[in-house]
C-alpha cells in the first residue's frame, strides 16, 4: 500500500493543521451524522471549509438495509403520532399524541395524572430549549420517541423520615445527565443509578467523545462533588435532570500554538487533495506530541516539520507491514472452530485482552445458540468481518470494538461470531455460507462492499421461518454511533422476543393441559384395566372354585354309592338273627331308619350314615343316654357289643 501518493510543497505548517490531518481517518462527533432515534443532526467540522478546501469529510456509516433519507426526500404526509415519557420524580406518565397537537395539550393530560396544576408545572427536556404552551408539536420536529421531565419549583418536595432513609431514597433513584460537548455542541442524554460514581460517569462521556478522563474539563458539578469516587445521590446533583459541560483541557503547547498562528502563515498542497493523512489516525497522536516529539520541536525550522512528517509515515508503514504478517483466519481452514480459536488469539495479540468473547465454533453452531433455544433465553447474533487490508480496521478493533462499553453489551445481549476476510479462499467461503443461512441478497451486499469498507459488523436475528439480517454497519463510525446501532437493534429484538415468550408460553399451557388429560386418560384407562383383571381375576377364582367343590361333590358322590351299593341288604322285620333297629336324627331334623343285624360292625352303621351324605369324617354319631359319642368306638366290634340292640336312636353332629 501506498502512503505517499504526491509531492509537497511545504511551507510552514501549525501544529493543529498536522494534529488535524493525522486524526482525520477518526469520525469525529463533529461530523453530519443521523442517529437512528430521531435523526438528530449533529453539527459539522470546527474548521472552515474555505481555509481547508482539501479536506474531505469523513464517510458516514450506512447500512445495506436500513437507509436514512435525507430531509429533501421527506413529503407531505398525515398527523403522525409522537410518544412521550414524562418522568416526574419517582413516577413515569406515558403520554401518545398526534403532532398537531399543542405542548399545552401535554401539560393538561399530565394535570390530570399527576395531580399538579399547569401554571405550577415545568415540562423541560425539549431539544430546542423551552417552549410556550402554545407550540404546535410538528414545529418542533420531533422523533417519534422522545423523554422529558416535570419540575415543580414552586411546589415543596416529598419530606423524607430521615437523613439516612433520604439517601437510600437517592441511591435508587435514576439522574438523567444532560451533557453536553463544548466543541461540537452536542447534547447527550445519559440515565445512571444514584449508587454510581462521578468516576463512572466521566468514564461513559470518556467512550462518547473520546476525551481521556485526565483531559476532560468540566462545568456544572455542584461544589459537593470534589470526588470521583462520590456517588451521585451524595454529590448534590438535581433530580430529576441535570445539565454539565464537557469539553478538551488545552495543554500548555496547544495554548503556545494557537498564539503563534496569528503571526505565522503555513500552507501544505498535496496532489492528493488532503487524504494522505487519513491513515494517521490509528497511532493515536495526542496533545501535540509524537513519538516523545514535543510540538516546540515543530516550529524550529521547515526541515523539522518535513523530518517529522516521514517519520510519522514511516511508523504507519512499518505498523501497517507487520501487523498483518500473521492473517487472523488461515486459509483453507478446515475446521471453523480452529480457526476461530487461531481468530481469537492473534486478535488478543494485537488489540488486547479486552475484546468481545467470540464464539468458538461453526456458524451453524453460532444459530443454535443464540436463537434455537427457548424464547427468554434467546439472543443477537453479531457477525464481525474482518479485513487486513482496509485502513479503518486497526481503528475500528482497537477504538470501538475493544471499548469496554461495546465489549459489556455484545457480552450480556448477543453471540458474537467473527471471520477473516482477508483472503479470497476465506471470503468465498464465508459468501457461501452467507447465501445460505441469509439469501443471495445479502450475499450480494457483501460480496459489493469494497476493502476500504470492511469491517463489517451484521446485527442477526432470528424469527420462526429465517433470520433477518436488522444491521450492517461498517468500519467507519464512532462509539456513540455504533453503541446506538446495536441499541437501536436490540430494540427491535426485545420487541419480537416479546411475542416469542407468549407465544412460547401459550404454546406450553396448551401442552401442560393436553399432557394432563393425556395423563388423566391414562390413569382412567389404567384404573378400568385394573377393576377389568380384578373382576376376570374373582371369575376366574369362583370358577376354579366350583370345579374344586364339583369335583368335591363328585367325589363324594361316588364314595357315597360305592358305600351304598357296599351295605347288605336290610333285614326284615321278622329274622331269625337278632335285629337291632336304629333311628338317627340329622342336622336338618330329618330322621334316618334302618335294621341291622345285632351281629353286623359298627363300621356298616358308619358306611350306612356316609352313604346318606353324612360322611364320619366330617360328623360324629352320639348316643342320648348315656351321652357318648359312637364314633370314637371300635369300628370292628358288633351293635351288639357296643350296646346299640334291640333298638337306639342316634343324631348326627358336625365335627369342629
Amino acid at each position: 500500500m501506498m502512503f505517499l501518493k504526491g509531492k509537497f510543497q511545504l511551507q510552514q505548517l501549525p501544529a493543529h493543521y498536522l494534529q488535524a490531518a493525522i486524526n482525520g481517518v477518526i469520525p469525529q462527533e463533529n461530523g453530519i451524522l443521523q442517529s437512528d432515534y430521531g435523526g438528530e443532526t449533529i453539527p459539522g467540522p470546527a474548521f472552515d471549509p474555505t481555509s481547508h478546501p482539501a479536506s474531505a469529510p469523513a464517510p458516514s456509516s450506512s447500512s445495506a438495509f436500513r437507509p436514512v433519507l435525507p430531509s429533501r426526500q421527506i413529503v407531505e404526509r398525515q398527523p403522525r403520532m409522537l410518544d412521550f415519557r414524562v418522568e416526574y420524580r419517582d413516577r413515569n406518565v406515558d403520554v401518545v399524541l398526534e403532532d398537531s397537537c399543542t405542548v399545552g395539550e401535554i401539560k393538561q393530560i399530565l394535570e390530570n395524572e399527576l395531580q399538579i396544576p399547569v401554571s405550577k408545572m415545568l415540562l423541560k427536556g425539549w431539544k430546542t430549549g423551552d417552549v410556550e404552551d402554545s407550540t404546535v408539536l410538528k414545529s418542533l420536529h420531533l422523533p417519534k420517541n422522545n423523554s422529558l421531565y416535570v419540575l415543580t419549583p414552586d411546589l415543596p418536595p416529598p419530606s423524607s423520615s430521615s437523613h439516612a432513609g433520604a439517601l437510600q431514597e437517592s441511591l435508587n433513584q435514576n439522574f438523567m445527565l444532560i451533557i453536553t460537548h463544548r466543541e461540537v455542541q452536542r447534547e447527550y442524554n445519559l440515565n445512571f443509578s444514584g449508587s454510581s460514581t462521578i468516576q463512572e460517569v466521566k468514564r461513559n462521556v470518556y467512550d462518547l467523545t473520546s476525551i481521556p478522563v485526565r483531559h476532560q474539563l468540566w462545568e456544572g458539578w455542584p461544589a459537593s462533588a470534589t470526588d470521583d469516587s462520590m456517588c451521585l445521590a451524595e454529590s448534590g446533583l438535581s433530580y430529576p435532570c441535570h445539565r454539565l459541560t464537557v469539553g478538551r483541557r488545552s495543554s500548555p503547547a496547544q495554548t503556545r500554538e494557537q498564539s503563534e498562528e496569528q503571526s505565522t502563515d503555513v500552507h501544505m498542497v498535496s496532489d492528493s487533495d488532503g487524504d494522505d493523512f487519513e491513515d494517521a489516525s490509528e497511532f493515536g497522536v495526542d496533545d501535540g506530541e509524537v513519538f516523545g516529539m514535543a510540538s516546540s520541536a515543530l516550529r524550529k525550522s521547515p526541515m523539522n516539520v518535513m523530518w517529522f512528517v516521514f517519520c510519522v509515515y514511516l511508523f504507519c508503514f512499518l505498523v501497517f507491514v507487520f501487523s498483518f504478517v500473521c492473517f487472523l483466519v488461515p486459509e483453507n481452514a478446515e475446521n471453523e472452530g480452529d480457526a476461530l480459536l487461531q481468530f481469537t488469539a492473534e486478535f488478543s495479540s494485537r488489540y488486547g485482552d479486552c475484546h468481545p468473547v467470540f464464539f468458538i465454533g461453526s456458524l451453524e453452531a453460532a444459530f443454535q445458540e443464540a436463537f434455537y433455544v427457548k424464547a427468554r433465553d434467546r439472543k443477537l447474533l453479531a457477525i464481525y468481518l474482518h479485513h487486513d487490508e482496509s485502513v479503518l480496521t486497526n481503528v475500528f478493533c482497537s477504538q470501538m470494538l475493544c471499548a469496554e462499553s461495546i465489549v459489556s453489551y455484545l457480552s450480556q445481549n448477543f453471540i458474537t461470531w467473527a471471520w477473516d476476510l482477508t483472503k479470497d479462499a476465506n471470503r468465498a467461503r464465508f459468501l457461501t455460507m452467507c447465501n445460505r443461512h441469509f439469501g443471495s441478497v445479502v450475499a450480494q451486499t457483501i460480496r459489493t462492499q469494497k476493502t476500504d469498507q470492511f469491517p463489517l459488523f451484521l446485527i442477526i436475528m432470528g424469527k420462526r421461518s429465517s433470520n433477518e439480517v436488522l444491521n450492517v454497519i461498517q468500519g467507519n463510525t464512532t462509539v456513540d454511533e455504533l453503541m446506538m446501532r446495536l441499541m437501536a437493534a436490540m430494540e427491535i429484538f426485545t420487541a419480537q422476543q416479546q411475542e416469542d415468550i407468549k407465544d412460547e408460553d401459550e404454546r406450553e399451557a396448551r401442552e401442560n393441559v393436553k399432557r394432563e388429560q393425556d395423563e388423566a386418560y391414562r390413569l382412567s384407562l389404567e384404573a378400568d384395566r385394573a377393576k377389568r383383571e380384578a373382576h376376570e381375576r374373582e371369575m376366574a377364582e369362583q370358577f376354579r372354585l366350583e370345579q374344586i367343590r364339583k369335583e368335591q361333590e363328585e367325589e363324594r358322590e361316588a364314595i357315597r354309592l360305592s358305600l351304598e351299593q357296599a351295605l347288605p341288604p336290610e333285614p326284615k322285620e321278622e329274622n331269625a338273627e337278632p335285629v337291632s333297629k336304629l333311628r338317627i336324627r340329622t342336622p336338618s331334623g330329618e330322621f334316618l331308619e334302618r335294621r341291622f343285624l345285632a351281629s353286623n360292625k359298627l363300621q356298616i352303621v358308619f358306611d350306612f350314615v356316609a352313604s346318606k351324605g353324612f360322611p364320619w369324617g366330617e360328623f360324629k354319631l352320639l348316643s342320648t343316654f348315656p351321652r357318648r359319642d359312637v364314633t370314637q368306638l371300635d369300628p370292628n366290634k358288633s351293635l351288639l357289643e357296643v350296646k346299640l340292640f334291640p333298638q337306639e336312636t342316634l343324631f348326627l353332629e358336625a365335627k369342629e
